[in-house]
């Protein structure tokens, strides 16, 4: 199995039906990792923890976690089953960003962010995650999230283990959209 199959594999497991491929999370998103392996093996997509850890460091979102002593696995935010990562808050930036596609500019400054089917509302630390993330569904729109000031109205932020920045909602009063230059 190649690693961005595995990847995409893990993170339908991981974070939204590990029911359907057989496996149970913990509270805080944890599968064990012989556990996880075995699943696999059975469901004719049999990995060796080398290729597990291959997909897991080479993932350029960071999008797993081993827990410290490497023995169970989970994915580090956005998940749509219920989990508790374990995240404490944390007061955020000034500014942080949402990447998203032109054609949902308009609602999104309208109705304001919300998680849809995950936990939380994901925003980037910086405009380039930001550009990349807003890529991935059409032509990209950038906007600028005054986090500092939802901090002070009493929103609370948390930072997922790969740097993803997450709250409930942002409503549409803490939003601005950002020209992107040459798009």
């Amino acid at each position: 199995m190649q690693n961005t199959q595995l990847s995409k594999l893990l993170s339908y497991a991981l974070r939204h039906r590990p029911d359907e491929l057989g496996i149970t999370l913990d509270a805080q998103g944890w599968v064990p990792v012989t556990d996880l392996l075995a699943t696999l093996q059975t469901r004719d997509a049999s990995i060796s923890l080398a290729q597990l850890k291959e997909v897991v460091v080479s993932n350029d979102k960071k999008r797993f976690a081993f827990s410290e002593d490497g023995q169970q696995l989970r994915a580090s935010q956005g998940h749509s089953v219920e989990v508790d990562l374990g995240l404490e808050p944390i007061v955020p930036p000034a500014t942080l960003y949402h990447g998203t596609a032109t054609r949902f500019v308009a609602s999104i400054l309208a109705e304001g962010l919300r998680p849809g089917s995950r936990q939380h509302v994901h925003l980037s630390p910086d405009r380039t995650t930001a550009e990349t993330v807003g890529r991935r569904h059409g032509k990209p729109a950038i906007l600028l999230v005054a986090a500092g000031a939802m901090h002070e109205a009493g929103m609370t932020f948390y930072q997922s283990a790969n740097g993803v920045w997450l709250v409930a909602a942002v409503p549409p009063q803490y939003l601005q959209p950002e020209p992107l230059e040459g798009v």
